[in-house]
């Protein structure tokens, strides 16, 4: 019998598994896929000399997490690779914004050549605003809320006055950022097409915080990828796991976590065996599956039946993979050194976009994230050529296409090529002759994405919205914010519970050390486990 057992094996579930290993548990983690990872794999399904991110491939935030971080997963054989600059959005007139890591140390000549004097000034006072906080504000991001040390800390460098500058800062919509501080058009661009990777308008409150967190944190961090695909980071997570004497297996999908008396015991898989824990059950799963699916209603209270109801997911997403035969030819010479390109004409259009998505529209223009992943590491395709993909977000539930193409969301292989093909066009405004360096692509729709991984419920990449209305405490929904679950013994260590999606292991992380405190709090209620020790 196993002390815990973690269902789902992404670096959520692993980052849990290790930390109760480290703590003495012995750790089952039960994978439904045929291969650990969730939404951290790689394979070699476009084209066999390239390698493909299926899902993210741009890891800022697990470099900057301490879940991550203190794991020391280099000793397991990961290596970070670095494109020469992190971020690029052209302009359709040729000029180029770019986003260089300094590691704090800035290059003012290179900022005022690319922004203009004015807006290199007004982007060195952003990032002087992060140097002020760092690292307590990434602590109190991903730690439990509230985050008291961290929070102590940020206003112990604050004065009164500071905090609620801070507080209004951090509450301003990405456009409105960008008016009040610049001149130009590309520094609010890269802030944007930053807070685009989550389903925050630009003109949403708190979508100027998030695109800053993440420019600031390629800025300090860069956003390094594993060298040899992504699968490394999963690899150098399992490794590290079985070296402390967890366990992890897949093809083993949990159908139902046992509950007896309001407690968790243990879970049962497909096959119809049972599993038992003796400690505790960490659920790397969407809130969705788990409240009124593995954990049945009549094992929860009502209220959290009703505020499931209005649980909102992120939106889906459409992504392409490609095997081109060489570099990506961009107008602006300077989108071929970054690692990732946003793509989208001015703040106007990602605005329209946004909404359009928001309501359901699917946009004839989308805007699209582009990843050159041989810039970033030469592993990843023969010399001369580039393994790159596109995504971008379209709407839970399509109810028009703005576009010429009639998709109606049922997302069949016409509705795939055909999206595809506008995401296509869309690379080509700002890279003319792209198309004719595709040697072969893959689409990943919604349903396609969700079959990969059943996190990804409906393509949602983030657990869940961003949108402040379900973050913090209010994560997955009033009343349950955090890893505790109304189950004992129970814990939620997916993006659905706060702090939310990205690769940087928090979620699994809170979880662990909410069992670890709840057995030293209460050993007495715990059984004994029979295992390997570290």
């Amino acid at each position: 019998m196993a002390d815990a057992i973690v269902i789902g094996s992404g670096p959520n579930g692993l980052v849990a598994a290790n930390l109760l290993a480290d703590a003495g548990w012995h750790v089952v983690v039960l994978e439904a896929a045929d291969a650990p990872g969730g939404a951290v794999r790689s394979d070699r399904g476009v084209d066999p000399e390239f390698v493909s991110d299926l899902f993210s491939s741009f890891h800022p935030l697990a470099v900057a997490s301490p879940a991550v971080r203190g794991l020391g997963l280099e000793e397991f054989g990961l290596r970070w690779s670095h494109a020469p600059a992190v971020l690029a959005h052209p302009l359709p007139d040729g000029r180029c914004a770019t986003l260089h890591r300094d590691g704090g140390a800035p290059d003012p000549d290179r900022l005022e050549r690319m922004f203009g004097a004015h807006d290199a000034a007004a982007w060195q006072r952003l990032a002087d605003r992060w140097d002020r906080l760092d690292p307590h504000l990434v602590n109190a991001l991903l730690t439990p809320f509230p985050p008291v040390r961290p929070g102590a800390a940020i206003a112990a460098r604050l004065r009164p006055s500071g905090l609620l500058d801070l507080a209004r800062f951090l509450a301003l919509p990405v456009r409105r950022l960008a008016e009040e501080e610049f001149e130009g058009e590309g520094p609010g661009l890269l802030l944007a097409g930053c807070a685009l990777h989550a389903d925050l308008l630009p003109e949403a409150a708190g979508s100027g915080a998030f695109g800053w967190l993440m420019a600031m944190l390629g800025r300090r961090y860069g956003w390094p990828v594993p060298v040899g695909g992504a699968s490394a980071l999963t690899a150098a997570l399992v490794g590290r796991l079985e070296s402390a004497g967890g366990e992890v297996h897949c093809g083993q999908p949990v159908r139902e976590v046992v509950v007896r008396n309001g407690t968790a015991l243990g879970v049962r898989t497909a096959d119809g065996r049972g599993h038992r824990a003796g400690r505790a059950v960490l659920a790397d799963t969407a809130a969705t599956a788990l409240y009124g699916g593995l954990v049945g209603w009549e094992h929860l209270p009502g209220s959290l039946r009703r505020d499931m109801r209005r649980f909102q997911w992120d939106f889906a997403t459409v992504k392409v993979d490609w095997a081109l035969r060489g570099p990506v030819p961009w107008s602006a010479p300077a989108a071929g050194r970054a690692g990732t390109v946003h793509l989208g004409a001015d703040l106007d259009e990602l605005g329209d976009y946004a909404h359009q998505v928001l309501t359901g529209r699917l946009p004839a223009r989308p805007f699209a994230l582009f990843g050159q992943m041989t810039v970033a590491d030469p592993t990843r395709s023969p010399s001369g050529t580039e393994s790159a993909w596109a995504y971008t977000h379209v709407p839970q539930r399509v109810t028009a296409d703005l576009g010429p193409d009639g998709i109606t969301g049922r997302w069949d292989r016409r509705e795939g090529e055909a999206m595809a093909d506008r995401v296509e066009r869309q690379v080509e405004r700002f890279a003319p002759g792209f198309r004719d360096l595709v040697a072969a692509r893959r689409i990943l729709t919604p349903p396609v994405l969700h079959s990969l991984d059943g996190n990804l419920v409906g393509g949602a990449l983030n657990g869940g919205t961003a949108a402040p209305h379900q973050q913090l405490f209010l994560r997955p929904v009033p009343g349950t914010a955090g890893p505790r679950t109304p189950v004992a013994r129970l814990y939620l260590a997916s993006a659905s519970a706060h702090p939310g999606g990205g690769v940087h292991g928090a979620c699994g992380a809170n979880a662990a050390r909410a069992a670890l405190s709840a057995h030293r709090r209460s050993p007495a209620r715990f059984l004994p486990a029979a295992g390997p020790r570290r």
